[in-house]
Protein backbone atom coordinates (compact mmCIF):
# COMPACT_ATOMS: atom_id res chain seq x y z
CA UNK A 1 0.00 0.00 0.00
CA UNK A 2 1.54 3.34 -1.35
CA UNK A 3 1.59 6.32 0.97
CA UNK A 4 -1.89 7.84 1.70
CA UNK A 5 -1.49 11.12 0.21
CA UNK A 6 -3.08 14.82 1.92
CA UNK A 7 -6.09 14.48 -1.03
CA UNK A 8 -6.70 11.07 -0.78
CA UNK A 9 -6.71 11.04 3.69
CA UNK A 10 -9.48 13.94 3.21
CA UNK A 11 -11.21 12.03 0.89
CA UNK A 12 -11.29 8.78 3.03
CA UNK A 13 -11.82 10.49 6.27
CA UNK A 14 -15.04 12.53 5.03
CA UNK A 15 -16.82 9.18 3.23
CA UNK A 16 -16.01 7.76 7.05
CA UNK A 17 -18.46 10.65 8.32
CA UNK A 18 -21.07 10.04 5.85
CA UNK A 19 -20.60 6.20 5.83
CA UNK A 20 -21.80 6.85 9.85
CA UNK A 21 -24.41 9.02 8.94
CA UNK A 22 -25.95 6.94 6.75
CA UNK A 23 -26.02 3.98 8.46
CA UNK A 24 -28.00 5.93 11.40
CA UNK A 25 -30.06 6.96 9.34
CA UNK A 26 -30.75 3.52 7.84
CA UNK A 27 -30.65 1.19 10.89
CA UNK A 28 -30.79 -1.43 11.17
CA UNK A 29 -31.54 -3.11 7.86
CA UNK A 30 -28.59 -1.44 6.15
CA UNK A 31 -25.58 -2.30 6.10
CA UNK A 32 -22.96 0.48 4.80
CA UNK A 33 -19.54 -0.33 4.35
CA UNK A 34 -16.54 1.65 3.66
CA UNK A 35 -13.65 0.26 1.39
CA UNK A 36 -10.32 1.90 1.30
CA UNK A 37 -9.44 0.71 -2.41
CA UNK A 38 -5.56 1.00 -2.10
CA UNK A 39 -5.13 -1.48 0.25
CA UNK A 40 -7.59 -4.06 -1.29
CA UNK A 41 -6.29 -7.05 0.63
CA UNK A 42 -7.42 -5.19 3.88
CA UNK A 43 -9.95 -2.96 1.99
CA UNK A 44 -12.69 -2.59 5.03
CA UNK A 45 -11.99 0.49 6.67
CA UNK A 46 -15.31 0.56 8.16
CA UNK A 47 -18.43 -1.69 8.21
CA UNK A 48 -21.72 -0.38 10.26
CA UNK A 49 -25.07 -2.21 11.15
CA UNK A 50 -23.58 -5.64 10.03
CA UNK A 51 -25.43 -7.89 8.58
CA UNK A 52 -22.92 -9.63 6.60
CA UNK A 53 -20.65 -10.89 9.08
CA UNK A 54 -17.51 -9.22 7.64
CA UNK A 55 -15.48 -7.69 9.48
CA UNK A 56 -12.83 -4.39 9.30
CA UNK A 57 -9.63 -5.84 7.26
CA UNK A 58 -11.31 -7.75 5.14
CA UNK A 59 -10.64 -7.59 1.40
CA UNK A 60 -12.39 -5.80 -1.37
CA UNK A 61 -14.90 -7.06 -3.14
CA UNK A 62 -15.14 -8.02 -6.70
CA UNK A 63 -16.50 -5.12 -7.27
CA UNK A 64 -13.79 -3.03 -5.70
CA UNK A 65 -11.26 -5.03 -7.59
CA UNK A 66 -12.78 -4.12 -10.59
CA UNK A 67 -12.45 -0.60 -9.68
CA UNK A 68 -8.74 -1.07 -9.07
CA UNK A 69 -7.83 -2.44 -12.42
CA UNK A 70 -10.03 -0.10 -14.38
CA UNK A 71 -10.60 3.84 -13.37
CA UNK A 72 -13.53 3.68 -16.55
CA UNK A 73 -15.28 1.46 -14.53
CA UNK A 74 -19.26 2.33 -13.58
CA UNK A 75 -18.78 4.93 -10.49
CA UNK A 76 -22.77 4.19 -9.15
CA UNK A 77 -23.71 1.09 -9.55
CA UNK A 78 -27.21 1.09 -7.76
CA UNK A 79 -30.23 -1.07 -6.42
CA UNK A 80 -28.34 -4.60 -8.27
CA UNK A 81 -29.15 -8.10 -6.83
CA UNK A 82 -27.18 -9.58 -3.99
CA UNK A 83 -26.87 -11.72 -1.69
CA UNK A 84 -25.46 -12.47 2.17
CA UNK A 85 -23.71 -15.73 2.74
CA UNK A 86 -27.27 -16.94 4.45
CA UNK A 87 -29.10 -16.68 1.89
CA UNK A 88 -30.83 -13.42 2.53
CA UNK A 89 -31.87 -11.47 -0.41
CA UNK A 90 -29.73 -8.12 -0.64
CA UNK A 91 -30.33 -4.39 -2.87
CA UNK A 92 -26.70 -2.83 -3.06
CA UNK A 93 -25.83 0.24 -4.36
CA UNK A 94 -21.83 0.49 -4.93
CA UNK A 95 -19.92 4.25 -5.14
CA UNK A 96 -16.60 4.67 -6.36
CA UNK A 97 -14.89 7.80 -4.82
CA UNK A 98 -12.07 9.01 -7.10
CA UNK A 99 -9.47 11.36 -6.37
CA UNK A 100 -8.59 14.53 -8.56
CA UNK A 101 -6.10 12.06 -10.66
CA UNK A 102 -9.42 9.64 -11.76
CA UNK A 103 -7.68 7.07 -9.64
CA UNK A 104 -10.02 4.82 -7.69
CA UNK A 105 -9.39 5.49 -3.82
CA UNK A 106 -12.34 4.17 -2.23
CA UNK A 107 -16.04 2.73 -2.28
CA UNK A 108 -19.00 3.44 -0.20
CA UNK A 109 -21.54 0.38 -0.56
CA UNK A 110 -25.07 -0.14 1.40
CA UNK A 111 -26.29 -3.31 1.23
CA UNK A 112 -30.22 -3.65 2.83
CA UNK A 113 -31.68 -6.84 4.10
CA UNK A 114 -35.21 -7.33 1.97
CA UNK A 115 -36.04 -10.36 4.50
CA UNK A 116 -37.49 -7.60 6.94
CA UNK A 117 -39.14 -5.95 4.13
CA UNK A 118 -40.59 -9.57 2.42
CA UNK A 119 -41.74 -10.16 6.18
CA UNK A 120 -43.33 -6.85 6.44
CA UNK A 121 -45.24 -6.94 2.71
CA UNK A 122 -46.42 -10.86 3.99
CA UNK A 123 -47.80 -9.30 6.76
CA UNK A 124 -49.11 -6.29 4.67
CA UNK A 125 -50.93 -8.98 2.31
CA UNK A 126 -52.65 -10.97 5.05
CA UNK A 127 -53.73 -7.69 7.12
CA UNK A 128 -55.26 -6.18 4.05
CA UNK A 129 -57.28 -9.21 2.19
CA UNK A 130 -60.73 -9.67 2.36
CA UNK A 131 -62.82 -12.28 3.27
CA UNK A 132 -64.80 -14.15 0.26
CA UNK A 133 -68.03 -13.37 1.94
CA UNK A 134 -69.24 -9.70 0.90
CA UNK A 135 -72.57 -8.99 2.72
CA UNK A 136 -74.62 -5.75 0.40
CA UNK A 137 -73.35 -2.82 2.44
CA UNK A 138 -71.03 -0.06 1.63
CA UNK A 139 -69.76 3.56 3.19
CA UNK A 140 -68.87 4.93 0.30
CA UNK A 141 -70.90 7.86 -0.85
CA UNK A 142 -72.14 7.19 -4.43
CA UNK A 143 -69.51 8.94 -6.82
CA UNK A 144 -66.99 10.40 -3.87
CA UNK A 145 -64.26 7.83 -5.04
CA UNK A 146 -64.65 8.96 -8.47
CA UNK A 147 -64.11 12.84 -6.98
CA UNK A 148 -61.51 11.47 -5.00
CA UNK A 149 -59.66 10.44 -8.11
CA UNK A 150 -60.35 12.92 -10.28
CA UNK A 151 -58.41 15.48 -7.80
CA UNK A 152 -55.33 12.79 -7.32
CA UNK A 153 -54.93 12.65 -10.66
CA UNK A 154 -55.24 16.17 -11.23
CA UNK A 155 -52.30 17.02 -8.60
CA UNK A 156 -50.16 14.02 -9.62
CA UNK A 157 -49.93 16.16 -12.92
CA UNK A 158 -48.30 19.23 -10.78
CA UNK A 159 -46.10 16.91 -8.77
CA UNK A 160 -48.07 17.93 -5.66
CA UNK A 161 -50.78 16.61 -3.35
CA UNK A 162 -54.45 17.59 -2.95
CA UNK A 163 -53.84 19.26 0.20
CA UNK A 164 -50.40 21.12 -1.41
CA UNK A 165 -52.63 22.83 -4.07
CA UNK A 166 -52.42 26.21 -4.08
CA UNK A 167 -55.22 28.97 -4.73
CA UNK A 168 -55.46 29.29 -8.49
CA UNK A 169 -55.02 25.27 -8.89
CA UNK A 170 -57.41 24.97 -6.49
CA UNK A 171 -60.18 26.91 -8.99
CA UNK A 172 -58.78 25.43 -12.01
CA UNK A 173 -59.47 21.92 -10.19
CA UNK A 174 -63.04 23.11 -9.19
CA UNK A 175 -63.79 24.39 -13.16
CA UNK A 176 -63.12 20.80 -13.90
CA UNK A 177 -64.72 18.75 -11.76
CA UNK A 178 -68.03 21.02 -13.02
CA UNK A 179 -67.27 20.83 -16.53
CA UNK A 180 -67.13 16.89 -15.82
CA UNK A 181 -70.48 16.82 -14.01
CA UNK A 182 -68.44 15.59 -10.62
CA UNK A 183 -69.99 18.68 -8.40
CA UNK A 184 -73.53 17.22 -9.30
CA UNK A 185 -72.81 14.69 -7.34
CA UNK A 186 -74.72 14.31 -4.52
CA UNK A 187 -72.59 16.58 -1.27
CA UNK A 188 -69.61 16.74 -3.67
CA UNK A 189 -68.74 19.97 -2.06
CA UNK A 190 -68.38 18.36 0.87
CA UNK A 191 -66.25 14.94 -0.57
CA UNK A 192 -64.26 18.00 -2.05
CA UNK A 193 -63.59 19.87 0.79
CA UNK A 194 -62.26 16.74 3.08
CA UNK A 195 -59.46 15.37 0.49
CA UNK A 196 -57.86 19.29 -0.43
CA UNK A 197 -58.19 19.61 3.58
CA UNK A 198 -59.87 22.84 3.77
CA UNK A 199 -63.49 24.28 4.84
CA UNK A 200 -66.26 23.68 2.43
CA UNK A 201 -66.79 27.66 2.82
CA UNK A 202 -63.40 27.67 0.78
CA UNK A 203 -64.44 25.22 -1.44
CA UNK A 204 -67.41 27.84 -2.38
CA UNK A 205 -65.00 30.72 -2.02
CA UNK A 206 -62.57 29.44 -4.90
CA UNK A 207 -65.86 28.55 -7.19
CA UNK A 208 -66.58 31.89 -7.58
Amino acid sequence: MSKPSPEQQALISQMEQIAEGLSQTFSPFCEVVLHDLRDPDHAILAIHNNLSGRQKGDPATELGLARIADPEYPQVIANYPNQFKDGRQVKSTSIGIKDSTGRYVAALCMNIDLSLFKSLQTMLDHFSAFSPDRPAETLELSGAESIRARIDQYAAGLATTPRALKTADRRILLQQLKECGLLDIKRAMETVASHLGVSRATVYSDMK
